[in-house]
């Protein structure tokens, strides 16, 4: 607000010098249509009245137009951040030659009669707009000549993964990064941070342990596993939701979103933005289990229906075993006779051999 407040202060201020200026110049013909006695004191409060004028009027119009203003800077940036750079570098070559050769020959225009002041700006608009045309065209063939990398910032972006609060209270993070399956920047926005540190300073205990579970794992991927995490600063003051926040910020720098929350995971495939969730990760390196195989399996509870009992194999995957009630606390062999997935994980039933 601050921040607006000022920019609309110096609107207004810009607005005085131009009434001021524009007060100067009308001034002579109010002179001469208008039929007052110009006096010095007169011609100083018309130019102070023109100058109030324009003042007020750049002032009341300043947030709606500061608000347009921002809106199309981020359309740019969205758009700039999209193409490569190298098509940046090359373009920017090819014009800067198209306006060295425009006012060479502008030189040597310039003494024509009648049009020669105007062929250096002729110039320059052509023969700038031929050299980032060519450029642009034979972006490859110049790429591949000055041996500058094709993707160059935008290959780096690409390989950006966004850490959500979710997957990094979880923990198994760290576990993928040291076993090297996961590779790029890690980023982590302040706005994470400021919610991590939120859960770890609440008074509920098993939030505040999970809140500084995930501080930990942090700085276990920077200290220990020496993973590249950076901080980003970057926020949205027109976004309140954490998880809205996180999707502007993928398509922003173009980047994958690591989360462990199933919901923000559907929200994101209908933004179009990619999705690393952790959960479907466990899900598909879980050994395959097919009807018929045989295991031993501990029953720890009760299922839902009557005769059941309910264990789990190593990775937490569920096993439900008919007519396992009556053995809890055992451990026995079981035969599979199904294997369900869901949305949640991979249920497994069996029954007592």
């Amino acid at each position: 607000m601050l921040l607006l407040r000022i920019a609309c202060i110096l609107f207004g201020v810009l607005g005085v010098m131009i009434g001021l200026e524009a007060s100067v110049h009308v001034l002579p013909f109010a002179k001469e249509y208008l039929a007052f006695s110009w006096t010095p004191a007169l011609e100083l409060t018309f130019k102070v009245l023109g100058a109030a004028f324009f003042g007020l009027i750049f002032y009341f119009i300043s947030p709606g137009l500061i608000k347009r203003l921002g809106k199309l800077s981020s359309l740019i940036e969205n758009h700039v951040q999209r193409i490569p750079t190298q098509d940046i570098v090359i373009t920017t070559v090819g014009l800067t030659v198209g306006l060295i050769i425009a006012n060479l020959l502008g030189f040597a225009l310039v003494g024509i009669p009648y049009i020669g002041p105007y062929l250096p700006i002729v110039s320059n608009i052509l023969f700038g707009y031929l050299g980032l045309s060519i450029a642009y065209k034979k972006r490859e063939e110049l790429g591949a000549l000055l041996s500058i990398p094709r993707g160059g910032k935008a290959a780096k972006r690409e390989q950006y993964k966004i850490l959500d609060t979710s997957v990094i209270i979880d923990g198994r993070i760290a576990d993928i990064v040291r076993a090297g399956f996961l590779d790029g920047v890690l980023v982590v926005p302040t706005f994470v941070l400021e919610e991590l540190q939120h859960i770890a300073d609440s008074s509920d205990s098993l939030r505040r342990k999970r809140g500084r579970r995930g501080l930990d794992i942090l700085q276990d991927l920077q200290k220990q596993l020496g993973a590249n995490v950076q901080i980003v600063d970057k926020d949205f003051d027109d976004v309140a939701e954490v998880d809205r926040k996180l999707i502007k910020l993928a398509q922003t720098i173009n980047g994958k979103l690591l989360t462990t929350d199933y919901n923000l995971n559907k929200v994101c495939e209908l933004h179009g933005v990619s999705v690393l969730n952790v959960n479907e990760l466990a899900s598909s390196v879980r050994p395959v289990v097919l009807p018929g195989e045989e295991m031993v399996v501990q029953v720890l509870k009760e299922g839902k229906e009557v005769s059941q009992g309910v264990g789990y194999l190593e990775d937490g995957t569920m096993i439900v075993v008919d007519n396992g009630r009556k053995h809890i606390g055992e451990s026995l062999p079981v035969v599979v006779t199904s294997v369900l997935q869901t949305a949640a994980g991979r249920m497994i039933f069996a029954r007592v051999r």
